[in-house]
C-alpha cells in the first residue's frame, strides 16, 4: 500500500515541469555545498557532482532524458546570457589583454590544433575507426559548437556530445593542479589554457579560483569555438582525414 502510494505521488510530481528544474538546481546547491565543505578540491567539482547526481536520479526513476528537458530547460536557456555576460569581467581585464593580444594570438591556432589531432593521435594509435576520430577533433569546443562541426566533418554528433562533457570534467578536475605541477603561475595563462582545452566546465572552474582566470578562460573558450570551427575542416583533410 505505501509503495503504491509514493508511486502515485511521483506520478503526480513528474507531471510538474519545475520537478527538474528544482531537481537541477537542489543537486547543484548540494553539489556546492560538498565541494566548500571538502575544502574546495576539485576532485569534488560541484558541476561534476551534480551531473553524476541528475545521472542518478534519472536512472533510479527510468526517467527519459527528454522528459527531464523539458522540465530543466530553462537552465539550457540561461547558457546564452550567461555567455554573453562573460564579457563584463573580460572588460574588467581589457588592459591586460592588450599587453597580451600577441601571445594570445599565437597561443590560440597552436592550442586548437594540439587538442583536436592529439586526441586523434592517442585514437588512431589504439585502432579507432575514422568516425571515432572526427568525432573526437573538436571534443575541447562547448558542445553545441562541437556537435556542429562533428556533423559538418563526418563525424557522430551524439558521441562528440559525450566527449566534449567528459573532456570539461577532466579540465575542471584536474586542469589547476596539472598547470600548478608544470610551474605555470600567472592566472590570465592558467585561465586561457583552461578555456581553451576544458570549454565551459573550465571556465567555471576558472572563476572559482578568482575573477582574472575566468575572465581569460571565458575569452578562450569563446575564441577556440570560433577557430577551431575555421580551422579544424582544413586540417583534417590536409592529414587525410576530411
Amino acid at each position: 500500500m505505501a509503495e503504491a502510494r509514493l508511486n502515485d505521488i511521483w506520478v503526480y510530481l513528474a507531471a510538474s515541469p519545475l520537478l527538474w528544474l528544482t531537481t537541477t538546481l537542489a543537486c547543484y546547491l548540494f553539489a556546492l555545498r560538498l565541494y566548500r565543505l571538502a575544502g574546495s578540491t576539485p576532485l569534488l567539482n560541484p558541476v561534476a557532482v551534480a551531473i553524476a547526481l541528475l545521472i542518478g536520479l534519472l536512472w533510479l526513476t527510468d526517467t527519459p532524458y527528454q522528459t527531464y528537458f523539458d522540465g530543466a530547460q530553462f537552465v539550457h536557456f540561461l547558457l546564452g546570457p550567461a555567455t554573453v555576460a562573460l564579457a563584463i569581467p573580460l572588460y574588467g581585464q581589457r588592459h591586460s589583454l592588450r599587453a597580451l593580444a600577441l601571445p594570445i594570438l599565437v597561443a590560440l591556432p597552436v592550442g586548437v590544433a594540439t587538442a583536436g589531432l592529439s586526441a586523434i593521435g592517442l585514437a588512431a594509435l589504439f585502432g579507432a575507426e575514422p568516425a571515432i576520430l572526427l568525432s573526437l577533433a573538436p571534443k575541447s569546443v562547448t558542445a553545441p559548437v562541437a556537435m556542429g562541426i562533428s556533423e559538418k566533418i563526418g563525424g557522430i554528433p551524439t558521441l562528440t556530445a559525450v566527449l566534449v562533457i567528459s573532456t570539461g570534467i577532466v579540465g575542471a578536475v584536474f586542469g589547476t593542479g596539472l598547470l600548478r605541477v608544470i610551474g605555470c603561475r600567472d592566472d590570465a595563462v592558467k585561465g586561457f589554457a583552461l578555456g581553451l582545452c576544458a570549454h565551459g566546465l573550465g571556465t567555471a572552474r576558472a572563476f572559482q579560483v578568482n575573477a582574472t582566470m575566468g575572465a581569460f578562460a571565458g575569452l578562450a573558450m569563446a575564441l577556440s569555438a570560433f577557430a577551431t570551427a575555421l580551422l579544424l575542416p582544413p586540417l583534417l583533410a590536409w592529414i587525410g582525414l576530411g
